[in-house]
């Protein structure tokens, strides 16, 4: 039952958060449209949509790090909240708390004894802090380890997917979206948190755009695939806000999956933010590949 009720909780944090929570700086990511200067031949501005997410694109990226707030509901299965910061030179790295506030994840967190947890980001692995109760069924334990390498081995063509985008998510991939999916237009100017932005706004082809952008083989692309088809999903709309400084101040993502609607907002602020983070101490930490190992040694599915 310890190993059982340990690996059942971990997929399921892992899942979700790995998704809401990481990827609130961005979503599947990839190359983008071809490059192009931000002026005319005649040396004017260009105000086209794609030439000024191209500029978005390239300052977003070159800023490092920033601080991040976001909230995620995925029909009932769950609705949650992200805050900290993270940074992206040198691979994802940084730390989120991030806190369950409705549907079945909500309540798989309280029988674990929290409804927040600590998530830290380092370039090869990701971490969790679950729990007083979780720690009872693993040792004493607190922190689960999961290895990008375990989730691609472990999770098939989803897994390596979701491990080649965590290797290289930044906040531009939201831009990076749009550039890819050949469909976008510029909404106008807003503000957002007394910010002056430009709103963009466009349709993306999930499958489609996986294919075109991501470094997968293509047995993994067509795993992946079906993964989608099986959820139910087929599209969704992104909205992005750029600053006067091209730098992203939010983004939102919305589409249909068999288990409900799912939409993602995030802000970002405070660019080239100091970001730090550090594996947790290995005696109060879990491998979640040797939880998966115990688990099947032990009968389970």
């Amino acid at each position: 039952m310890k190993c059982t009720s340990a690996r059942r909780a971990g997929l399921s944090i892992v899942a979700v958060t790995l998704l809401a929570g990481a990827t609130a700086c961005g979503g599947a990511g990839g190359s983008g449209g071809s490059g192009g200067s931000g002026k005319g031949e005649d040396g004017s501005p260009r105000l086209s949509p794609v030439a000024a997410l191209r500029s978005a694109e390239k300052s977003t990226d070159g800023a490092d790090s920033a601080k991040v707030e976001s909230t995620t509901t995925m029909g009932s299965v769950m609705s949650m909240t992200a805050e900290g910061a993270l940074g992206w030179r040198d691979g994802l790295t940084g730390t989120l708390t991030i806190t369950y506030t409705g549907g079945a994840m909500a309540d798989t967190m309280r029988q674990m004894g929290a409804t927040s947890m600590e998530a830290r980001y380092l370039p090869d692995a990701y971490y969790a802090r679950m729990g007083d109760s979780f720690a009872k069924q693993a040792g004493g334990r607190h922190w689960i380890k999961y290895a990008y390498d375990d989730l691609a081995r472990l999770g098939g063509g989803s897994g390596a997917y979701l491990k080649d985008q965590l290797t290289k998510t930044t906040p531009n991939q939201s831009v990076k979206l749009l550039l890819a999916s050949g469909d976008v237009r510029e909404v106008g100017a807003e503000k957002v948190r007394g910010r002056n932005t430009t709103h963009y706004s466009g349709t993306v082809e999930v499958a489609d755009l996986a294919e075109k952008n991501s470094h997968l083989g293509r047995s993994q692309l067509d795993e992946l695939k079906r993964t989608l088809e099986q959820a139910g999903v087929t599209t969704e709309t992104v909205d992005i806000w750029v600053d006067d400084r091209d730098l992203l101040a939010k983004k939102v993502e919305k589409g249909e999956t068999k288990a409900g609607a799912y939409s993602q907002t995030a802000f970002y602020s405070d660019y080239g933010t100091e970001v730090a983070a550090e594996a947790p101490p290995a005696g109060d930490t879990a491998d979640f590949r040797e939880l998966v190992k115990q688990q099947e040694a032990a009968g389970g599915s």
